[in-house]
């Protein structure tokens, strides 16, 4: 027998037991009882016949007569009615059987609709279950695809990491050959100089001996040959001969003046006139600035400008005192056109207020972020506001629709600082992810990334351009990037991480707040530090602290730790403490000042801190 066969022979019976099983198994019952109930009909069927027989036979013996047979018929007839009784009792139960069928087939048809939605319902199931294989199957396809494509982004980003470990390691050997051949040149420049100053003082001395030649052969020539030579007009009637004398005061030597000093004469002069100082005002300013007068030393002429600052007052008075947001505030910023301040809290919004008005309810709320504001800024026209946030984002909104305008998303961790780079066109971003990304506006696409290798807390443009940027980061480093190139500046190091930066309008100056509680002023010019500013009581509040110039570049104000406020002035003496802040209970009570912004077009001083407050400051 083959396999087909026996195949075909098992399916068959398989069939039958089907049909058994739902044509007959639910009947079963109902025909036990049927047969059963027939069984029973037909024995009393066969007793009644014998009863009936009994009853002729009974009857005849009746008609024959006798006493016994009267007492035989009395029996017969009362088992004659207990089987009429047994008999009725047996349609009654038949009856009720009867009625127990025509239910059993009504529940039966129940129980087929039933297995007909059931199995309706199981064909669904099934195709389902066959469409959910498929679309499993092809998951599993497409994650092996992806599984691919993982290991072959995974080889790349390795060759990449390897390639720029070796082209990092090549700009670490040409930077300190760089270096090196700077600091061969700077030897060869200074030994230029030196010889330089040895041929002029050469020159010098040759000069001063031949002038004193000159004066002596002028001394003996009148006493040798007077007889000979016609008379000399005299002056004053005292006999001595009037001399002409071509020669510049700045030749003699002993008590007049030499080169240098008449040099630093003439400008100094030339200084004193154009800020309409006398000597002694002029020397009293540079005294103050810190210039200290030294024989042949030329006068700084910035600081001479900033002299001319030391009488600006300081804005000491509350004009205005507001809660600025739920809880702590993070940061604020002058508009550059208005007198209106724009704040950015741990609520997730930025608020402006309008402080001409003089109204403590804000003029505007600005929504869109999804966790708290790390810094906010204007764009030169006041036009724009740029705000950064802890949800990996950036947003640019417009101030006079307040409308959300642009949304950059693309950093991995938290976006501390952004500035315009070239407005109103590009957009730059400094995150904890140790990056910086340079965005377009028009497409709202990142067009360049820089790698600084360490979290970037703050960041400054030099110029509208966006030429230059300078960012403050984690590992204390300054870092000067210019998007021309790929080429990056030398970093300066700081003592400390950096939480702040801020850049004076003329963009010579730098001032960056150090977490070991100081701030650095840099001069942008020699990439030095020139002046460090710091107090006993002076502490940086947190990792983000602002420190800002004024618009003038000549004082520098920053929030503590313990609520107050510090103006310095950039020559390096602190002028005041503002309290605003301050709760008065001592330190551990106070409330830290977490960002200040100077007015670009007043004396006016605005801050926040952690106590959900900001205060406007003014002179008047």
């Amino acid at each position: 027998m083959s396999t087909e066969e026996t195949t075909w022979r098992e399916h068959v019976v398989r069939a039958l037991r089907e049909r058994n099983r739902k044509e007959c198994d639910n009947f079963k019952e109902i025909i036990e009882q049927n047969n059963r109930l027939i069984d029973h009909v037909a024995q009393l069927k066969s007793d009644n016949l014998k009863l009936s027989v009994e009853n002729e036979q009974v009857r005849n013996a009746v008609s024959t007569g006798g006493a016994g047979s009267n007492v035989a018929i009395a029996n017969l007839e009362k088992k004659l009615l207990s089987q009429q009784e047994e008999l009725t009792d047996l349609h009654k139960r038949k009856g009720e059987n009867s009625q127990m069928i025509v239910d059993l087939n009504q529940k039966v048809e129940q129980q087929k609709k039933i297995i007909s939605e059931k199995e309706h319902s199981l064909a669904d199931q099934q195709t389902n279950n066959n469409r959910l294989r498929a679309e499993v199957q092809l998951l599993h396809s497409s994650l092996e695809e992806l599984k691919k494509l993982n290991t072959t982004l995974l080889d790349e980003h390795t060759a990449l990491q390897l390639a720029f470990s070796s082209l990092e390691e090549k700009l670490r050997g040409v930077q300190d050959e760089n270096r090196c051949l700077l600091d061969r040149l700077m030897r060869y420049k200074s030994k230029d100089a030196d010889k330089l100053n040895e041929e002029n003082e050469s020159i010098i001395r040759k000069r001063s001996a031949k002038l004193k030649r000159d004066l002596e052969d002028a001394v003996r020539e009148p006493s040798s040959s007077s007889n000979n030579l016609a008379p000399t007009p005299t002056s004053g009637g005292s006999g001595t001969p009037l001399q002409r004398n071509s020669t510049s005061p700045a030749q003699f030597g002993g008590g007049l003046l030499g080169d240098d000093d008449f040099d630093v004469a003439s400008i100094n002069n030339g200084a004193m006139e154009a800020l309409g100082l006398d000597d002694d005002e002029y020397i009293s300013a540079r005294f103050t600035a810190g210039d200290g007068i030294q024989d042949g030393q030329r006068p700084s002429i910035d600081m001479v400008k900033a002299a001319g600052y030391l009488g600006q007052p300081n804005p000491t008075k509350i004009l205005m005192k507001f809660e600025a947001h739920e809880n702590e505030s993070h940061a604020v910023r002058w508009s550059p056109v208005e007198r209106m301040v724009a704040t950015g809290g741990a609520d997730r919004k930025v608020k402006l207020w309008d402080v001409g008005k003089g109204s403590t309810e804000p003029r505007a709320v600005l929504s869109g972020s999804s966790a708290g504001i790390n810094s906010v800024d204007f764009d030169s026209t006041g036009a724009y506001i740029l705000g950064t946030s802890n949800d990996y984002g950036a947003r640019v909104w417009t101030v006079m629709d307040n409308r959300l305008r642009h949304t950059l998303t693309g950093h991995s961790g938290k976006v501390m600082a952004a500035k315009y780079v070239q407005e109103p066109i590009k957009v730059v971003t400094g995150s904890h992810d140790r990056t910086l990304k340079i965005w377009d506006l028009r497409s709202i696409a990142c067009i360049e990334t820089k790698f600084a290798g360490s979290s970037c807390n703050d960041l400054v443009t030099t110029d509208s351009l966006g030429s230059t940027i300078i960012s403050g980061h984690y590992d204390k480093k300054i870092r000067f990037w210019d998007i021309r190139t790929e080429k990056q500046a030398d970093d300066v190091l700081m003592p400390a991480k950096i939480t702040s930066l801020d850049l004076s309008k003329d963009c010579n100056y730098l001032i960056c707040s150090v977490r070991d509680d100081t701030i650095k002023l840099l001069d942008l010019r020699k990439n030095q530090v020139i002046s460090t500013f710091a107090n006993e009581h002076f502490k940086i509040s947190c990792d983000f602290a602002r420190a800002t110039f004024n618009s003038g570049a000549s004082k520098i104000a920053c929030g503590s730790a313990d609520g107050s406020i510090y103006i310095w002035n950039v020559n390096g003496f602190l002028e005041t403490t503002l309290k605003g802040h301050s709760s008065g209970l001592g330190f551990f009570y106070s409330t830290a000042v977490n960002a200040v912004s100077w007015s670009p077009n007043s004396n006016m001083l605005a801050s926040v801190g952690k106590s959900k407050r900001c205060i406007i400051y003014s002179d008047s």
